[in-house]
């Protein structure tokens, strides 16, 4: 079994030193290996060899963490234009990227692993989109795979997948101005 090689950064060897000597002075005998390695341990500043060689493992995993993608804010301000102020979808988009990108609010706004009849993803759909055409959209969904439902039609439910950069910005957006139109007092009905 090789051994895990942890280096060991000291921004300054005086402190650091100082404090090993410290540990080493109260002790009366030659200190073992791992008490050794503790020691070096607290010395620069860790808990103990464990903290130590666990914060170099996360260090290394972080380190190996996939760059964060690009979004193309353009198209989010797009997509964000078919949005009324409350967030609901104004109109069917005529373009195919921004349709796509206009599912995915619609996608996050259905219960998460939860069986649905037609008629329930109708109104939860009714209840995010303003043109009243719930059938072009739960059958978009399903045929972008981010729905899926039973042969005879019966039971619907939500895949569950990471949304793609774009959506995930756009799903923020609106809820953040879904909490903003909440918060806005509404104006008494005149008679």
């Amino acid at each position: 079994m090789s051994k895990l090689t942890i280096p060991l950064v000291v921004e300054d060897i005086s402190p650091f030193a100082r404090a090993l000597a410290r540990q080493m002075t109260d002790s009366t005998e030659p200190p073992s290996h791992l008490t050794l390695m503790n020691m070096v341990a607290r010395a620069a500043g860790f808990r103990n060899f464990q903290h130590l060689r666990a914060a170099r493992l996360a260090g290394e995993r972080l380190a190996t963490l996939p760059a964060p993608q690009a979004i193309d804010h353009l198209l989010v301000e797009r997509t964000l234009h078919q949005y009324d102020a409350q967030g609901r979808l104004r109109q069917w988009p005529s373009r195919r990227k921004i349709q796509d990108l206009c599912l995915w609010p619609l996608w996050a706004a259905l219960p998460a692993r939860t069986l649905m009849r037609e008629r329930e993803v109708n109104r939860r759909l009714r209840e995010v989109h303003l043109f009243d055409d719930p059938a072009i959209l739960r059958r978009t969904l399903v045929s972008l795979g981010m729905v899926s439902r039973k042969p005879d039609g019966s039971d619907y439910c939500r895949r569950e997948q990471s949304p793609p950069p774009e959506a995930r910005a756009l799903i923020s957006l609106l809820e953040a101005r879904r909490r903003d139109q909440s918060r806005t007092p509404q104006p008494a009905p005149t008679a």
